[in-house]
């Protein structure tokens, strides 16, 4: 993938995060400046991602930790490069559930 494809590929992955966060109902608010998204719960923890170009990566950093995010162009989704592969949807409402107290289900309508 190019630098073009990876640009469009994250900048909608950013823009449908913000949409999943909008229709799961959850009280979390979202902020995106120069193609970073910051996600800030209630306690005032926050989930930030940003897109690594030169890696063609998202980057997620958590309370829990850091993780990074390869796109299968085959599955057209965004796997966790460490540990079972973990799909960024499935990890984020994860993250989210655990930050914000409240389950959270995030996902691509």
């Amino acid at each position: 993938m190019n630098e073009s494809e990876f640009q469009a590929i994250a900048e909608q992955t950013i823009e449908d995060i913000q949409d999943a966060i909008d229709n799961s109902g959850a009280d979390i608010d979202y902020d995106e400046i120069g193609g970073v998204l910051t996600l800030e719960f209630e306690d005032g923890s926050k989930i930030i991602f940003s897109k690594q170009g030169a890696m063609n990566q998202l980057w997620v950093a958590a309370r829990s930790g850091g993780f990074h995010f390869d796109y299968d162009e085959n599955n057209q989704q965004w796997l966790c490069d460490s540990g079972d592969n973990e799909e960024l949807y499935k990890m984020l409402s994860r993250l989210a559930t655990q930050q914000g107290g409240k389950e959270v289900s995030l996902s691509i309508i």
